[in-house]
């Protein structure tokens, strides 16, 4: 049975949020929800259900039946959800108690009889409408809207058979029974969750009904706490007394209470003011921040967060003026953090970087912002990654309202904003985390050491439990619908789908890594459920999956029997660079490079990074780094003589950058500032550190020094960091022109490890790097597949770039017929040392970019060579 309240759709039977009889204390609070309302408060129909289960009833406002037990409840969290799913014990033989009811549709005006089963009060209905009644009617300070969304039906497609991964990949046969296992546990589960839940649309929405909920008389408040024997909800609002607002309890663990408007209307609990859950629990007293409480701050000298109850009045909410932008064929995306996007040692903001860092992403040729550390993290150097409370966005950079009006910006810039999310661990806190916030080990995450990242420090959920995935779904579904973020990369996802976490283990690609008693089918399930989810609601959105063991059928449709993503981050690129660099430029391999960088699952697209924010941490080095090293520190001005390893550094750190993008990928990734080479490393403020041991690790007095990012290196014209900044915005629009990475054609022609030189077209583009350190070569034949007069649209030795202008832009060069390298054309080029040179067919590009003529188009590849300050 499902009825409609206020924008609610509430699940009769099952369900973990049954409403109880009143509670009342000395503020005459109820912690009831009526589920029937005046005629003149709603002018909305209500849908009931008729059971057939034959029981002694009468008259309430829920059914329900003790034989059913929603998992997830005081039961063993450690045990799957597949196996509750299954057990006797959990679901009832009887399946009227699900099936065999009689669906109406009734007028609100017309009287609702709805059959009650024995474990339900007969007075639970009588007593509801009576606290209602009580309730004040003086009229709200601000309107709250409690008609339904008028937006499009949104509909989520039922699974597929799942089998048209083994026409894919026909090695996947072999290991059939695990693959058709996993997909017969997502199909349990999405039918569960249409018995129980009304599908995976209503389940997904869970911030509907957990959490502060505002209606036009109060504000009702739930949380799932199992463990706990008593819970109050305290704060600002009451004094923080534990006595005044008490919590009701049902039996499935669901704590709940009401608190009606005030005298004049206004809520009952101030926007802005401070709340928490009081609970006693089986390890104690304990003051919690609501799990899902939408914003949290840390208040002047106290170390624990509090939870802030945001509700803004309506002209103060910001409202969303701009379309998302569509899904663009190929994604460009800039890795940013929020907090050290600023030039200065501080922690910046989200109004800061609205109007700072989005114009500069638009100028660099970039589509897509990622922006990592957006959910609540009590500690600032876990880089975002220990999140403790995951619907508030973090408050160290502004509020709620400040984030949507950068999101709004990025929007109207035509930059689809993509957020961090981390799902497959949180935070250790058990003050203002999640970590035994009833008291128990099990609660939320595996109980004992499964439980337990021991690299990360950090607490692992536990994907077979009913309530977490309705609070992970709800968490994604949440970012995409209150903050219109355009999709995810998912954090941490090898570390989901493997109990071994993907630690001291090396990923060879035998498929045995990959099905067996080491994959948690829970966690991969989740995955499935997640992309379901976003894909059907959000078809536009993006969904990239950080995966490093190459899990097979990744970025497959969930509905052929894939786990569901758009796209994996092909973490190994990063990896095989960094191997590179620390050898001498002799003992470099072109067919190892080429074979990293193409190393990807057919149909299954990769987003291609040659660095990231992991190469830029503290105890590493960004590319840059690995090249000049401390040169970078005296060298890099114009006025000074340069030095043999600054000049090698910049024209390799072009290079790289665009062999990665020309042959790692379908998408493209850079952490902010190392486009142009950001010297140095990031290091978040911290103390010195005892371990256990009595050793002590020295912090940086609290430094923010190198918590920031220098935009005037970039941007300074005396500097050499300029001549690699404008190489990659000039890459960026090469790309935006052209669309190479998504073109279906490619192929490489030469990997020459004598010369050292590399060939490959990708669309009607022709790449010829050639990484000797001192040789060029002149009249140097490459092959090419289209017929006609070639010309040059990107030089990196561009003196525009902080090259040696070995090139002339103004040279044509027209193929001749017969094969050569495998192609059935050639031309022939001039390949400096260390030079990476782009070839266009003349009908596609005729004009160079570097030394061409500026234009005002925006959409030109021209536009990137212009200053990013002109």
């Amino acid at each position: 049975m499902v009825y409609s309240v206020s924008g609610l759709r509430l699940p009769c039977v099952p369900s973990v949020y049954r409403f109880s009889q009143s509670s009342f204390n000395g503020r005459s609070r109820r912690s009831s929800f009526s589920l029937f309302l005046k005629k003149d408060q709603f002018s909305r129909k209500i849908f009931a259900q008729k059971s057939s289960y034959d029981s002694d009833s009468s008259s309430s406002t829920v059914a329900a039946s003790k034989k059913v037990l929603v998992p997830g409840g005081q039961g063993d969290s450690s045990s799957s959800l597949t196996d509750q799913l299954q057990s006797p014990s959990t679901i009832s033989d009887d399946p009227q108690v699900i099936h065999g009811v009689d669906s109406e549709e009734m007028e609100d005006d017309e009287k609702v009889e709805v059959e009650e089963q024995e474990s339900v009060p007969s007075t639970l209905a009588n007593r509801d409408e009576e606290a209602h009644a009580e309730e004040p009617s003086a009229p709200l300070h601000r309107k709250v809207s409690t008609k339904k969304s008028e937006a499009r039906p949104r509909f989520i497609p039922p699974p597929g058979a799942g089998q048209k991964i083994y026409e894919i990949d026909p090695t996947l046969l072999g290991f059939r029974q695990h693959i058709d296992y996993r997909f017969a546990q997502y199909k349990r589960m999405r039918e569960e969750i249409d018995k129980y839940e009304g599908g995976l649309e209503v389940f997904s929405r869970g911030y509907e009904k957990f959490g502060f909920i505002r209606s036009e008389t109060g504000i009702t408040y739930r949380e799932w706490a199992p463990g706990a024997t008593s819970a109050a909800l305290i704060g600002d609002f009451n004094n923080w007394n534990p006595n005044a607002d008490i919590m009701s309890r049902n039996e499935f663990g669901v704590w709940e209470i009401f608190l009606p408007n005030n005298a004049d209307g206004s809520p009952p609990i101030p926007h802005g003011s401070r709340v928490k859950v009081h609970m006693e629990t089986p390890t104690g007293i304990k003051d919690s921040i609501p799990a899902w409480i939408k914003f949290s701050v840390q208040a002047p000298g106290e170390i624990p967060y509090n939870g802030i109850y945001y509700d803004p009045p309506e002209e103060e909410k910001y409202v969303f003026r701009y379309p998302q932008p569509k899904r663009p064929k190929s994604l460009r995306i800039y890795e940013s953090h929020v907090g050290m996007s600023s030039t200065e040692p501080m922690i910046n903001t989200y109004a800061n970087f609205r109007d700072d860092v989005l114009p500069r992403i638009k100028r660099l040729g970039y589509n897509a912002v990622q922006i990592m550390a957006i959910q609540e993290h009590s500690y600032y150097g876990s880089f975002g990654y220990h999140v403790t409370n995951f619907f508030a966005p973090s408050s160290r950079f502004g509020t709620p309202d400040e984030l949507k009006s950068l999101i709004d910006r990025a929007h109207e810039l035509g930059i689809l904003v993509l957020m961090d999310i981390v799902h497959s661990h949180a935070s250790n806190n058990v003050l203002d985390g999640l970590n035994m916030f009833d008291g128990t080990d099990g609660h939320y995450f595996h109980p004992g050491s499964r439980g337990h990242h021991w690299m990360w420090d950090s607490r692992l959920f536990n994907y077979g439990s009913w309530e977490v995935l309705r609070f992970l779904l709800s968490n994604a579904r949440w970012w995409l619908e209150e903050y219109k973020f355009d999709g995810f990369r998912f954090d941490g996802v090898t570390s989901m789908m493997y109990t071994h976490h993907g630690l001291q283990v090396a990923f060879t690609g035998n498929y045995n890594e990959y099905f067996g008693y080491a994959t948690d089918v829970d966690a991969v399930v989740y995955l499935m459920l997640v992309n379901d989810m976003i894909h059907g609601l959000y078809p536009d959105a993006v969904s990239i999956g950080e995966d490093v063991s190459g899990m097979p059928t990744f970025c497959l449709p969930v509905q052929d029997g894939g786990v569901g993503f758009d796209y994996r981050l092909h973490m190994a690129i990063a990896d095989k660079w960094i191997e590179i660099l620390k050898k001498r430029d002799e003992d470099w391999k072109m067919g190892n490079i080429v074979q990293t960088l193409i190393n990807r699952r057919w149909l299954e697209k990769c987003v291609a990074y040659a660095e990231s924010h992991d190469q830029a941490l503290v105890g590493d080095k960004t590319i840059a780094f690995w090249l000049m090293d401390k040169d970078m520190y005296e060298f890099m001005a114009l006025d000074r003589p340069s030095t043999p390893l600054i000049d090698r550094g910049i024209a390799l750190h072009k290079m790289i950058r665009l062999i990665t993008m020309g042959l790692g990928g379908e998408g493209y990734l850079n952490f902010m500032g190392n486009e142009f080479g950001h010297p140095e490393w990031i290091d978040f403020p911290r103390g010195d550190h005892r371990l256990p041991n009595g050793a002590v690790i020295p912090g940086n007095n609290f430094s923010y020094d190198k918590c920031r990012r220098r935009f005037d290196l970039g941007d300074a014209d005396y500097l050499r960091y300029r001549g690699m900044q404008e190489f990659d915005q000039a890459m960026q629009h090469l790309e935006a022109k052209y669309e190479f990475m998504t073109s279906e054609h490619q192929y490489i022609s030469r990997k020459n490890e004598g010369d050292r030189i590399i060939v490959f077209e990708r669309g009607n583009l022709v790449f010829v790097f050639n990484f000797h350190w001192n040789n060029s070569y002149f009249d140097y034949r490459v092959g090419c597949l289209k017929p006609g007069k070639y010309k040059i649209v990107l030089d990196s030795d561009d003196p525009l770039f902080g090259g040696f202008n070995r090139l002339s832009h103004d040279a044509e060069y027209f193929s001749s017929e017969g094969w050569y390298d495998d192609r059935p054309r050639s031309f022939l080029v001039y390949a400096p040392s260390r030079t990476a040179v782009v070839y266009a067919l003349v009908e596609d590009e005729p004009k160079a970019v570097g030394k061409s003529e500026p234009v005002e188009n925006l959409d030109t590849v021209e536009e990137a060579a212009e200053p990013l300050d002109s």
